[in-house]
């Protein structure tokens, strides 16, 4: 059951952590809408609009984001005001020793970290899809990174597509091979000057196509006439378009199939999906490391106070990120397995915090 002591420390921590939550994101509305504003003005964009489908979920990402941040700066703040008031000394010379006085930090930890793991797997991605196709339609509408120009694909296991040039306005690809394999041997193939995308029938329609079939060495061709040839693939516009966020939209429950899915295709690097997944789980483990690092730096009544906490948080804060961006960038040209170039800044920091409450005062 819940003492007095920690009843009042798990107060503290949550009040203070969702108001520097509060302030924050306020303060992150508004630097984005001030670089965004002429964008929202020459759309001809309602408020209404701006706010439900791009501000909302802009504050469920930056929050899902920060938190740990949040909680680091919460919990040396409440933290460094207790040791300032001497109200750590009271509660360490009544009989508490400071493992049990960690204890509620753990509690409010525990509770953000398992609201913060549901949401970053379950409902983040689902709020990123409507506020990344805001931003992609009305601020940012050229910035894919999609293959346009000699795109080699697996459709699935036996089937392989070859674009020579894919136009993205108009769901258009020239030079189109579509190729069939069996047993690792090349059964038939269709060539074709173009390929259209048919939203109705959700078909692409091929012009100008030849169909080549093999029995043993004999081969047939089939030359098409100004007929055209519907054809359906698992294959939609959408394949030909990535943008860097693309990741960052896909709910956990389908991100280690959409993996699995891209690797079969062959289409490129699959690390950054792969990273994505993996933070979502670290990224609250996290929260817990800080709250730790937080508590032990903060307990202390030092000359300088909770300005001198604030910025050994900060700068702990700052190694943190920059240790993360490493590892994650090892992580993403191949130098590293994806769950260790996550993982990585965790388990060190993790050593830091246990070796700074192993060194606090009793």
């Amino acid at each position: 059951m819940l003492k007095i002591l920690d009843r009042y420390i798990i107060k503290k921590f949550l009040s203070t952590f969702f108001f520097v939550v509060l302030i924050f994101s306020m303060i992150a509305v508004i630097i984005d809408f001030s670089q965004n504003v002429e964008e929202f003005i020459d759309e001809k964009l309602g408020p209404w609009q701006v706010s439900s489908e791009y501000y909302f979920n802009f504050i469920v990402f930056i929050n899902g984001l920060l938190w740990p941040l949040f909680a680091m700066i919460s919990v040396i703040f409440f933290t460094s005001r207790m040791a300032y008031n001497s109200e750590i000394i009271s509660i360490l010379n009544a009989g508490v020793s400071f493992r049990r006085f960690i204890r509620p930090y753990m509690i409010g930890a525990g509770l953000l970290a398992s609201l913060h793991l549901f949401l970053n797997h379950f409902v983040i991605p689902i709020s990123n899809k409507t506020r990344l196709d805001f931003f992609h339609a009305y601020i940012m509408k050229e910035s894919d990174h999609g293959n346009t120009r000699d795109v080699h694909m697996f459709v699935d296991p036996n089937t392989k597509i070859y674009v020579r040039d894919y136009f993205k306005r108009d769901s258009f690809a020239r030079n189109f091979r579509l190729e069939r394999i069996d047993s690792n041997r090349l059964t038939s193939y269709i060539e074709a000057d173009e390929a259209r995308w048919d939203g109705k029938t959700q078909k692409w329609k091929l012009s100008n196509y030849e169909i080549h079939t093999f029995n043993g060495i004999k081969e047939g061709i089939v030359v098409g006439g100004k007929e055209k040839l519907d054809t359906a693939l698992l294959l939609t516009p959408d394949d030909f378009v990535r943008y860097d966020d693309t990741r960052e939209k896909i709910p956990s429950t389908r991100l280690a199939a959409f993996i699995d899915e891209e690797r079969r295709r062959g289409i490129g690097n699959t690390k950054g999906y792969e990273v994505e997944l993996y933070r979502r789980t670290a990224d609250p483990f996290t929260l817990i490391i800080v709250t730790l690092i937080g508590v032990a730096l903060a307990s202390r009544k030092i000359r300088g106070g909770m300005g001198l906490h604030l910025a050994m948080g900060i700068v702990l804060g700052a190694v943190f990120v920059f240790v993360a961006k490493f590892s994650i960038t090892f992580a993403m040209n191949e130098a590293l397995p994806a769950v260790l170039g996550v993982w990585l800044p965790n388990i060190f920091f993790g050593a830091v915090a246990l070796w700074l409450v192993a060194k606090a005062q009793r």
